[in-house]
C-alpha cells in the first residue's frame, strides 16, 4: 500500500477516498452566512463571487452545499421507495411502485446521484438561487424553467454565464449528455472538482456501496460501470479559465 498523509490522502491527492465518497467531512467547514458546508477554497471563491454578484443587484445564495454519504443514501432510498418525489426528465411525477427496480434506478439517476458518487460529497459543489428574486413566503425550488429566459432566476443565469469562471466555478450539468439532466443551478469549483472526478472510479464507488443499505442494490451493481460512465463521468469539462482562477486569485493576493 502506498504512503498516506495524516489526513488519509495519498501524497498529491486533493481528497482522500473517504472524502471523495462522502464518508468523511474532514475537508469541509460550516459557512454560517450560507447555512451550508463547503471546502475552504470553494468557500472563499463563493464569497468573492457573491460580492461581485451583489454589485449587479443579484443576491447569489447557495441552498445546498456539502452532502455526506448518509444524507445522499437517505435521499436515494426515499425516491426508490416512493416516499420522496420521483421525477422524469421533464420534471413530471413518476409512480415508483409502477416501475421495476432497474427502471426506478434509472429514473432516480436522472436527477439524483448514487451515494458515494455525488459531486456534493467533495465540498466543491453548491446549488444557487437569486434570493432577491424569490417572492415573500415562496418555497425554494430548483426548476429549469426558473433559470431560462423569462424565469425568475434568468438574470442570475446570465450573470453566471459571463462571470462564474472568473471565480473558478462552472456548470457541470450544462446540457443533456444522456445522463443527468441539465441543472443550471449547480455550480462546481473546478480547481478541486476536476482532480476529484479524476480520482473517483468504479472500484472506489463499489467499495463505498458495499456496506450501505442501498435500495435497488442488485440493479445498481449489475450495471455500475455503465452507470458510472453515463451519470458520473459524462459532465461538462471545466473551462481553462475556471481551472486557472485559483492560481490567478492567489497571485493577486498581497504577500
Amino acid at each position: 500500500m502506498g504512503a498516506q498523509s495524516a489526513n488519509g490522502r495519498p501524497p498529491g491527492a486533493v481528497l482522500s477516498p473517504l472524502e471523495l465518497t462522502g464518508r468523511a467531512r474532514t475537508h469541509v467547514g460550516a459557512l454560517s452566512e450560507f447555512g451550508c458546508e463547503l471546502g475552504p477554497q470553494a468557500a472563499a471563491a463563493l464569497r468573492a463571487m457573491r460580492a461581485a454578484a451583489a454589485a449587479a443587484d443579484i443576491d447569489l445564495q447557495p441552498v445546498s452545499g456539502f452532502r455526506d454519504f448518509d444524507r445522499q443514501l437517505a435521499i436515494w432510498n426515499g425516491k426508490f421507495r416512493g416516499t420522496r418525489a420521483l421525477l422524469d426528465a421533464a420534471s413530471r411525477p413518476l409512480d415508483a411502485a409502477a416501475l421495476d427496480a432497474p427502471q426506478r434506478v434509472a429514473a432516480i439517476m436522472v436527477w439524483t446521484a448514487l451515494p458515494g458518487a455525488s459531486r456534493h460529497h467533495w465540498g466543491t459543489d453548491c446549488d444557487v438561487i437569486d434570493r432577491s428574486a424569490l417572492g415573500p413566503g415562496a418555497t425554494v425550488e430548483l426548476l429549469p424553467a426558473d433559470y431560462a429566459p423569462g424565469g425568475r432566476y434568468a438574470r442570475l443565469s446570465q450573470w453566471l454565464a459571463r462571470h462564474a469562471h472568473e471565480y473558478g466555478f462552472f456548470l457541470p450539468y450544462d446540457r443533456d449528455r444522456g445522463g443527468v439532466q441539465p441543472e443550471p443551478w449547480h455550480l462546481s469549483y473546478a480547481p478541486v472538482a476536476a482532480p476529484a472526478l479524476a480520482a473517483l472510479d468504479v472500484p472506489l464507488l463499489r467499495a463505498a456501496l458495499d456496506d450501505a443499505a442501498l435500495e435497488g442494490r442488485a440493479a445498481v451493481i449489475a450495471r455500475l460501470p455503465e452507470y458510472f460512465e453515463r451519470y458520473v463521468a459524462a459532465v461538462a469539462p471545466p473551462p481553462a479559465a475556471a481551472l486557472a482562477a485559483a492560481a490567478l486569485n492567489r497571485a493577486a493576493r498581497p504577500a
